[in-house]
This record gives structure tokens, C-alpha cells and sequence, in this order.
């Protein structure tokens, strides 16, 4: 079975040679340059597989062709030594089974590739040991992979995976899941229909919409989701942090100081070293804690769980709806006294016991806990009227 296989492989891959044209040769300043081209019929919903070791544009087309155009590129005094030098490029273009490979291998320089490939490929995967990779307009999956560069996909109704070793990734319309990994750059979506997880090892993360759940993480630098319909996770070791709104609980950690903004979620948790904190609930409860910074909270709906919000030295402010049934308990250990703590609720009274001062009190018969912990500032508890 193996040698009939090879036997197969050797017959597509002379078909694909007798398909390709005669490359063509000239010269561009410093660089003698030849373009090769060729073409291949492929099975329908076949995958196709691509290794290059240069920049890649890989566009789905209706019809069931694959066509390549590849531009080589050498540094040489004469046309002999040009040839002499391109002859060691090698192009090849096989069939084994459902997948169609096209390898382009050799040369002393990166060699740019661009291929148009049926729009119904079952898989695209595109690997590339350095330079950009532009892949769009297909309807399965793709999987795009450099040793460095940039990557861009769009248009493309299945899932996707997006990885550089250094260099920034985008996104644009995806039907599917999306994962994108990123040695040094930034990560930028606009539309996945399925969930998200995103890791750089340093730049922003900006995503517009997200319909699934979302994970993002970065070693420094910001995280910017405007939509999301489910969980967020978000993670970074510097940056500010900002959740437009999610469907689900938010979770971000600012593990070396920056602010965390989350615009409405069903329920939040928030840390950061030093930075401020906004907070907005709509059913969920609300954790937050910073070393450095102020923290506003607000609840649009009745919470369903406890809620705690600290800040080492900084304000704290909660707007509460006044037909909310929540149990509030508020300690400030700021030096001043009575005045440390402001509620707009008579129900809530202020007092001061020992160095701290606290208040305590039920809205509307009470309910989940509403605690509130602050030193180096002042806490309000206002009024939201409905």
C-alpha cells in the first residue's frame, strides 16, 4: 500500500510539473528576480497544505483549481550566477488522498508565494518559517502559522488559528472559534461567531465583538473587548483593561497596576495592583480590589450574590437602585472620623467605632451582602433612583 501510495504522489506531482509554466527571469536593482507559476485540479472539499519560507496570500475562488504564483529573488553580478543561484528553489505541488500540498523549498532568500484555492477546502493550513500570511474568503477552517511576521484572516466561515512567533495578528469576520497566539505583537478581531482565546506575549488585545466566550491575555499591554456573549477572562501584566459588555461574568487581573473598566456585565471580578475600577451589574454580584485607586460600582438590577469591593488607599462609590433589596456593610479605617463614610440612605446609619468608622444597614428587607472596605479615601453609598 505504501509504495502504490508513493507511486500516486510521484504521478500527481508530474502532472503538476508538466502544468507549470517556464519561469521568468529579470532583473530589479540589486536582485534578480524569476516568477514561477503553475496550476492543479483538486478534489472537492479537499485540504490543502501549504509550507513556504516567505510571505504567503492565500484567497478562496470559486471552481475546484489551485494556481500559485511564486516570486523568487536572489542577489547575483551576472544572469549566470542568478540561475545558478534560483536553481536551488524547488517548487512542488502533490495529491495524496483528500489533501493537496504545496511546498516551496531552497534559495538563499525568502521567496513570496501567492495562491488562489477552491473557496470549499475542507482545511487551509498555511506554515511559513519567516514572513507575513494573508489567508480570506474561505469556508472551513484555516490554520495560519509564521516564525515571524504578520498574519491577517478574514472571511472565513469555519474555525481559525493565528500564529506568529513575533508580529501582529487580525482578524476579521469569523464563523467559527478563533485562537491566536503571538510571541511579541498585537491582536486585533473585529467579528467571531464562536468564542475567543487570544495570548500575546506583549502588545494590546483590541476585539470588537465576540459571541462566545472570550479569554485574552498579554504580558504588557492593554485589553479592549467592546462585546461579548458569554464569559470574559482577561489577564495582563500592564495596561488598562476595558469590557464594553458581556453577557457573562467578567474576570480581570491587572497583575502590575492599571485601571479595569467594565462597561455591563451579569457579574464582575476585578484585581489590580494599582489602578482604578469601574464596575457595572446587571444581576451578578461584583468583586473588586485594587492597591492604588478608586473603585465606582453600580447595580442596575437586584444582584443575585454577595458583593465586595476594597481599595487599599483610594475612594470607593456604590449607586444602588432604591428599590433594591441588599444588606450593606461599609468599613473605612481612613482617619477623620463619622465624615469618612457619606450614605444617601437614612436605613444605613455612619458611626464610628474604635479608629474605624462603619455603616450598616437593610434596603427594602435586605438581601445579598453589599461589603465595602476602604483606607486612604472616602466610601459613598448613593442613591439610584427607579
Amino acid at each position: 500500500m505504501r509504495a502504490w501510495g508513493l507511486k500516486l504522489g510521484l504521478m500527481a506531482c508530474a502532472a503538476v510539473t508538466a502544468s507549470a509554466g517556464e519561469p521568468s527571469l529579470r532583473r530589479n536593482g540589486l536582485f534578480w528576480v524569476e516568477v514561477q507559476k503553475g496550476s492543479e485540479q483538486v478534489a472537492p472539499k479537499s485540504s490543502i497544505r501549504i509550507s513556504t519560507f516567505g510571505a504567503v496570500a492565500v484567497k478562496g475562488i470559486a471552481g475546484s483549481e489551485l494556481s500559485y504564483v511564486v516570486i523568487k529573488r536572489v542577489k547575483a553580478k551576472s544572469e549566470a550566477e542568478a540561475r545558478r543561484l534560483l536553481s536551488a528553489y524547488r517548487v512542488r505541488l502533490s495529491r495524496q488522498g483528500k489533501v493537496t500540498h504545496l511546498w516551496v523549498q531552497g534559495g538563499s532568500e525568502m521567496a513570496e508565494l501567492e495562491v488562489t484555492a477552491p473557496q470549499d477546502s475542507g482545511e487551509v493550513r498555511v506554515e511559513t518559517r519567516a514572513g507575513s500570511v494573508d489567508a480570506s474568503q474561505f469556508n472551513g477552517a484555516v490554520i495560519a502559522e509564521t516564525g515571524g511576521g504578520r498574519v491577517t484572516v478574514d472571511q472565513v466561515s469555519g474555525d481559525v488559528v493565528a500564529k506568529t512567533a513575533a508580529g501582529e495578528i487580525a482578524l476579521g469576520r469569523i464563523g467559527g472559534d478563533a485562537h491566536c497566539v503571538s510571541g511579541a505583537g498585537a491582536i486585533r478581531a473585529e467579528t467571531i461567531h464562536g468564542q475567543a482565546l487570544f495570548e500575546t506575549g506583549g502588545g494590546d488585545i483590541s476585539v470588537r465583538q465576540v459571541d462566545g466566550a472570550v479569554r485574552c491575555t498579554t504580558n504588557g499591554g492593554g485589553i479592549h473587548i467592546a462585546q461579548a456573549g458569554n464569559i470574559v477572562i482577561a489577564d495582563t501584566a500592564g495596561g488598562p483593561i476595558e469590557v464594553g459588555y458581556a453577557k457573562g461574568m467578567v474576570t480581570a487581573n491587572n497583575s502590575a497596576g492599571g485601571p479595569i473598566r467594565v462597561g455591563s456585565a451579569s457579574g464582575a471580578q476585578c484585581e489590580s495592583a494599582g489602578g482604578a475600577i469601574r464596575l457595572t451589574s446587571f444581576g451578578g454580584g461584583l468583586k473588586a480590589s485594587t492597591a492604588v485607586g478608586s473603585i465606582v460600582a453600580r447595580f442596575q438590577t437586584q444582584p443575585a450574590e454577595d458583593s465586595f469591593l476594597s481599595t487599599s488607599h483610594g475612594d470607593i462609590t456604590v449607586w444602588i437602585p432604591s428599590n433594591l433589596k441588599v444588606t450593606v456593610r461599609a468599613q473605612n479605617a481612613s482617619y477623620g472620623g463619622p465624615k469618612r463614610i457619606v450614605s444617601d440612605f437614612p436605613d444605613i446609619a455612619v458611626k464610628l467605632t474604635g479608629a474605624a468608622t462603619v455603616a450598616e444597614g437593610s434596603l427594602n428587607g435586605g438581601g445579598p451582602l453589599v461589603k465595602l472596605a476602604g483606607t486612604g479615601g472616602m466610601i459613598y453609598i448613593k442613591r439610584e433612583e427607579k
